[in-house]
């Protein structure tokens, strides 16, 4: 008989060992059964609930070219903990003349196998449901203390021993400046180039992008509100920017946006930023075809052509006055 072992560990308290410890008594049992094995199999970090595994899907496939006619698996858990998936891939084996055998878990193959083996694979999937169930609640229990519940530590905060949300004392004037900086009219590629300069990293030691600052800008962490899943609790967390502060980038990032136009070549449209919808007040971008043109910016539609007389705001002129642009261009 040929056989193949397949071995998987999960990511979530499991490590490299665990593979050793699978593959070291699947041998042993092949050798006492007199099955020779062809192959292993070996997906890392990666659960039994889908079956989205390189080596899983490898082994499946791999099953239909008839080289092999068992798997050994240290526990039917390590194959599955779907049912559904469990009874899908078994049967596409079943097809190919290949069947999973555990070497720890003693299943006949009479109807009493059956019936254990559908036993065993009901509690790998509840063991699976009950584990996510316990590892949420204990996440609600730290989002409700606004204890650090994984995933990118902010630039500018550590965590302390105890899972609590530090300032950064190195890191956090950075941020600041970045606020300042943004606030006062400079654009994010030069407040990213501003940080770079300043040899400011991430948590993870990479150098600051544009999508770095531009997700560090608008984040509400550094007012001190805590944020998990539908938890929110405002002064959770120790605050770096000041109110007045984020709210003046805010208003900004708003101002920005709308201007569309200004992330376009501003040599070709000298109007950018000037130039208004007659209709509606909102800006007129710059497109390029056959020819040059300007369009409405319409943000809750698509962007259409403006079919009214645009107009240009002049900042030395009373607040609301508006000038058409083509009475403006024949002086």
């Amino acid at each position: 008989m040929i056989g193949v072992i397949y071995a998987r560990y999960s990511s979530d308290s499991q490590r490299e060992e665990s593979i050793e410890g699978q593959l070291r008594e699947c041998y042993a049992f092949a050798e006492r059964e007199g099955i020779s094995i062809f192959d292993t199999y070996i997906d890392r970090a990666l659960s039994a609930k889908t079956d989205n595994r390189p080596q899983f899907q490898k082994m499946i496939k791999d099953s239909s070219k008839q080289k092999f006619n068992v798997i050994i698996v240290w526990k039917l858990d390590r194959f599955a903990r779907n049912r559904f998936d469990s009874a899908h891939y078994k049967n596409v084996l079943k097809k190919n003349k290949v069947r999973v055998i555990s070497a720890t878990e003693n299943i006949s193959e009479g109807s009493e196998g059956i019936l254990l083996e559908s036993v065993l694979e009901g509690m790998a999937e509840y063991y699976s449901a009950e584990l996510a169930e316990k590892v949420g609640r204990g996440m609600t229990e730290n989002a409700l203390k606004c204890k650090f519940n994984g995933g990118t530590v902010p630039i500018g905060y550590t965590i302390n021993k105890d899972q609590f949300f530090e300032v950064d004392p190195v890191k956090a004037p950075y941020v600041v400046q970045a606020f300042e900086a943004y606030a006062n009219g400079k654009t994010i590629k030069e407040i990213v180039d501003m940080l770079n300069v300043k040899g400011l990293t991430t948590s993870l030691g990479s150098k600051i992008t544009i999508n770095i600052v531009t997700d560090m800008l608008k984040n509400r962490r550094y007012i001190g509100e805590y944020k998990f899943r539908d938890i929110i609790q405002k002064d959770g967390i120790p605050r770096i920017v000041p109110q007045a502060l984020f709210d003046k980038v805010q208003i900004e990032r708003v101002k920005n946006k709308r201007a569309t136009a200004r992330h376009k070549a501003e040599d070709d449209y000298l109007l950018t930023t000037k130039l208004f919808c007659g209709k509606c007040g909102r800006y007129m971008t710059g497109e390029s075809g056959t020819g040059l043109a300007e369009r409405c910016i319409d943000t809750t539609n698509a962007m259409v052509p403006s079919t009214n007389t645009p107009v240009i705001k002049r900042p030395s002129k009373r607040i609301g006055s508006k000038i058409s642009l083509s009475s403006t261009l024949a002086k």
